[in-house]
C-alpha cells in the first residue's frame, strides 16, 4: 500500500508551467496538476472528451468507474487543468502496488487534449507522477506506448525513460 499522506501531499493542486510555442514565440501557460479525489460532472465530461482521443476501442469511464479508480489505494488519477481557460486538458493514472521484489509503479492511460498538445502538458503530468512514485519508494516507473504515438515516445525519452528489451504479453478475455 502506498502512503496516502505522501501521495496526497504532493498532488494537492500543484502548479506547474508548460509552454506554448505559438507563432508569436514562447508563451508561458500555467497548468495545475492535481489528484482527482471525487467524481464530478466536470470530470466525467472531461473523460468523455479525452478517452476517445486515446483509444477508439474503449469507452470513456462512467462516474462509477471513475469512483472506483479514485477510491483505489493502488491508483492515483492525475488531472491537468489549464489555469487560464479552466479546462481539464489532460490526465493519467499512476498505478503503484507492492510485490515481493519491491514497489512497482506504472504510468497508464496518458492523454492530453488535442488542442493542448505540444504545450508541455504531457511533460508536467509525467514529471509529477515520477515525483509521487519516488516519494512512495518506487525505484523504477514503467509505461508502455504504441510505436505510432511518435510524439509521446519522443517525450518519454526526453524525460529519461529508456526503452526496455522485453516481451509484453496480453491474455484477452473474450
Amino acid at each position: 500500500m502506498v502512503d496516502t499522506a505522501i501521495r496526497r501531499g504532493l498532488t494537492n493542486r500543484t502548479p506547474a508551467f508548460a509552454y506554448d510555442w505559438g507563432l508569436s514565440g514562447r508563451r508561458k501557460t500555467v497548468i495545475t496538476i492535481f489528484e482527482a479525489t471525487e467524481v464530478t460532472d466536470e470530470l466525467v465530461a472531461a473523460f468523455e472528451r479525452l478517452i476517445p482521443q486515446l483509444s477508439r476501442s474503449n469507452p470513456a469511464p462512467d462516474a462509477a468507474t471513475l469512483g472506483a479508480i479514485i477510491g483505489s489505494e493502488a491508483s492515483t488519477l492525475l488531472i491537468a487543468r489549464d489555469d487560464e481557460s479552466g479546462a481539464i486538458v489532460g490526465s493519467m493514472t499512476l498505478a503503484m502496488f507492492r510485490i515481493p521484489t519491491g514497489l512497482r509503479a506504472w504510468i497508464e492511460d496518458v492523454v492530453v487534449d488535442e488542442d493542448a498538445r505540444g504545450k508541455g502538458v504531457g511533460r508536467v503530468l509525467n514529471e509529477h507522477a515520477l515525483e509521487i512514485a519516488r516519494a512512495a519508494g518506487a525505484t523504477t516507473v514503467d509505461l508502455t506506448s504504441r510505436p505510432s504515438r511518435e510524439a509521446a515516445n519522443r517525450l518519454y525519452q526526453r524525460i529519461g525513460f529508456v526503452q526496455r528489451e522485453t516481451n509484453v504479453y496480453r491474455y484477452a478475455f473474450d
